[in-house]
């Protein structure tokens, strides 16, 4: 072999080198940047999962405590956060499981948590996230009468931003539709008195009553029917029914303009999300994102660094 062609070859080994060396860089530099993304990733679930989320206010049910448009960081850690219970942006059903939390919910608190279900649903539509405030707690009687709410017989303490829309008053005895249970002669003036069940508590049923509870006790996973003139759960004639969860009471804020445990019924203890903390933006929720002048310039500063009581 030639001088020139020996020198050739060796031009070629260093350019093969360079080469290997650059592509072994991007290999690394390409595991580094997916390395970081995923703990990025991970840091960001496990805070937006357990820890703290954000949340924006669909509805004026909690006017003018929280507004329409309001953006929220909510606070998971403190009932026990919960991994993802669905696929992102679908209504597909996660298993999931709660971490314990430090502090149980008590009554008056704003409350963010996975909507069951309209009064005849055994299973919601879609999967959505409400936001009220828990009246009642598990054995809890709840009443309203003449538009007072009374818990367990005492007078329940009135929002700071309790809002009426209507002037008159629903008499009692005026049924109103959809109200939750079903058949009951009951409205939103003047409703009640129930209990709101927990785990253990016996429950009466007759042929009369079975319609109130039958979507109770399906979402509780059993089959109950009426056969006969008599109360069948899983085949299995009974007169009452053991309640194997605990239940929350919530109502909004706007009394009027709320559809609330007075319509739909109690919220499982488990679907609780959490309590929202303060508001970091908020703007007008019915002009679109595409009028972006609009949009900003329906910002409400005012509301931003709102706390929520």
């Amino acid at each position: 072999m030639s001088e020139q062609e020996l020198g050739t070859e060796k031009e070629q080994e260093k350019e093969q080198k360079k080469k290997e060396q650059k592509s072994s860089a991007l290999v690394e530099k390409t595991k580094a940047f997916f390395k970081e993304f995923f703990i990025v990733l991970g840091a960001f679930l496990v805070l937006n999962n357990f820890v703290l989320a954000s949340f924006m206010v669909p509805t004026g049910s909690m006017e003018n405590e929280v507004m329409a448009g309001d953006l929220l960081f909510v606070n998971k850690f403190i009932y026990g956060g919960t991994s993802p219970r669905n696929i992102p942006f679908t209504n597909v059903r996660l298993p999931w499981f709660r971490v314990p939390g430090f502090q149980d919910v008590e009554r008056g608190d704003v409350i963010v948590f996975v909507f069951p279900g309209f009064r005849d649903e055994v299973e919601p539509e879609e999967f959505t996230f409400y936001l009220k405030r828990c009246v009642g707690l598990p054995g809890d009687t709840v009443q309203v009468v003449n538009r007072v709410v009374y818990v367990n017989g005492e007078q329940f303490p009135l929002p700071r931003n309790l809002k009426f829309n209507r002037g008159e008053v629903l008499p009692p005895g005026v049924a109103v539709e959809g109200i939750f249970p079903k058949s009951s002669m009951w409205n939103e003036d003047n409703y009640g008195p129930l209990v709101v069940p927990k785990k253990g508590m016996r429950i009466s049923l007759t042929p009369q009553n079975l319609s109130a509870w039958e979507v109770f006790i399906k979402r509780e996973g059993h089959q109950p029917r009426l056969v006969d003139g008599k109360v069948l759960i899983d085949g299995q004639e009974v007169t009452e029914y053991v309640v194997e969860r605990d239940y929350l009471f919530g109502m909004g804020d706007n009394r009027d303009n709320s559809l609330d445990s007075r319509y739909w019924g109690f919220i499982p203890r488990e679907n609780l999300v959490g309590t929202p903390m303060i508001v970091y933006w908020s703007w007008d929720p019915n002009i679109p994102l595409y009028s972006l002048i609009d949009k900003l310039g329906s910002v409400r500063l005012s509301r931003i660094g709102t706390l929520i009581k």
